[in-house]
């Protein structure tokens, strides 16, 4: 399969970027999407895993009204089941944003739903259910839009199920066009987690996390796995993004896993959380021109593992919300100083908090429980649900919650905002 379609296409769209970069929409998709919101997202769609005994125990796509004043404002209006339980997980745009892509780490099914069409009914159009067989790899996690194609970074890989694996790229059809695997010389573990691109810069950062035997085990299991804590990434890739070639392998310990690129312009630098070291990590250029990776702030209590999972930087990165899976807990930390993050506020969202999704202009932040089946807790402490926040810079005034489990829905994960087509101006 030849890559010098996509090359040319990754090229012509980074000098474009430079000339308009996004001013709108969420802060954690993909520069080189189209199409943005340009002010009040109108719809989240949660990515939700089926739960035995929960409604009809499937995966689905629920979509939920966030516009204000609405009738149903902070309802459920939509959902749409995919049939069976294969640990749904995460979600990215197609470049044009009229698509959504969302995988399973499990069966490693994608689920390919239409949501330019009507973004408050989304339809699911096609399923792609060969990856294994075509790619050899499993646990399609990260979605992330390049000019007509789609990247996709898997978890793990079909002979052994362990940690090495490697990079998918589709078009937006959905058909196959090639495949990176990770790099494992220089440094590099193999393991693979997350997508980062600064265009502007021509540079792409990858994180690690592990495979699928460790995150299809139970999480009480596995902690106490010696032989299975091992297998965890340590490490960062930065890459030529033109040419998807690994420039440098960062020693980043502890599972680094979500990235996020300051977004201001001529910011040169990245961020991301270990989730079994409970550290930021920055990753930025130094004086000499030369990439670095260093530990710059604790999250919470290191020694009580809080686990640091999802992140979300403001548009303007001076700030940045972490969330702690096992003390169900929201932190923002100040990053005027990149080099030296200050925790600033800190609120409690339930008992588990795993996603956090917040507008570009800072003023709504939702938050979702679920990490994975079987690494979620147990009884009354499994909570489930999407909880709305307004942040006025200084707290979170909670708007609405949706209680996935009294609905019938299952366990709530990755969100994604979606808005109706706005119409021109007339001169």
């Amino acid at each position: 399969m030849k890559s010098l379609p996509l090359r040319a296409a990754v090229c012509a769209l980074v000098s474009a970027w430079a000339l308009a970069p996004a001013v709108a929409d969420e802060t954690c998709n993909s520069p080189f999407m189209s199409g943005l919101i340009k002010g009040q997202e109108q719809y989240l769609h949660v990515w939700t895993l089926g739960e035995k005994g929960v409604g009809d125990g499937s995966d689905k796509l629920v979509t939920i009204d966030v516009i204000p004043g609405s009738a149903t404002y902070g309802k459920v209006i939509h959902a749409i089941a995919v049939g069976g339980r294969g640990e749904a997980h995460h979600m990215g745009f197609t470049d044009d944003r009229k698509y959504l892509w969302a995988g399973r780490l499990d069966d490693s099914k994608i689920f390919i739903f239409d949501v330019g069409s009507d973004p408050s009914t989304p339809k699911l159009v096609k399923t792609i259910d060969n990856l294994a067989e075509t790619t050899g790899y499993v646990g399609p996690h990260t979605f992330y839009a390049l000019p007509g194609r789609m990247l996709v970074q898997a978890l793990s890989n079909k002979k052994d199920h362990g940690g090495v694996t490697g990079l998918i790229t589709y078009n937006n059809a959905g058909e196959l066009v090639t495949t990176t695997p990770m790099p494992l010389t220089d440094g590099g573990d193999g393991y693979g987690y997350d997508i980062a691109i600064d265009p502007a810069q021509n540079r792409m950062l990858t994180s690690s996390f592990t495979g699928w035997t460790n995150y299809m085990m139970d999480l009480s299991q596995l902690i106490q796995d010696n032989s299975a804590m091992k297998n965890f990434g340590n490490t960062m890739v930065m890459w030529d993004l033109k040419a998807m070639k690994p420039l440098r392998v960062f020693s980043v310990p502890g599972a680094p896993l979500e990235i996020r690129w300051a977004l201001k312009p001529g910011a040169n630098w990245a961020i991301t959380a270990g989730a079994l070291t409970s550290k930021l990590y920055l990753i930025k250029e130094d004086d000499k021109h030369e990439w670095q990776a260093k530990a710059v702030a604790d999250v919470g209590d290191p020694s009580k593992i809080p686990l640091p999972v999802d992140i979300s930087i403001s548009s303007d990165a001076s700030s940045l919300w972490v969330n702690t899976f096992m003390d169900g807990t929201a932190r923002l930390f100040d990053l005027s100083n990149p080099e030296a993050p200050k925790q600033v506020y800190a609120k409690k969202i339930g008992a588990q908090v795993n996603m956090v999704s917040q507008s570009w202009d800072g003023k709504r932040v939702y938050f979702t429980t679920s990490l994975l089946a079987n690494w979620d807790k147990k009884g009354t402490e499994n909570e489930q649900f999407l909880k709305g926040y307004s942040w006025d810079g200084k707290g979170l005034k909670e708007d609405f919650v949706v209680d996935f489990h009294k609905e019938g829905l299952g366990r709530a994960h990755h969100m994604k905002f979606t808005a109706r087509a706005q119409k021109a101006e007339l001169p």
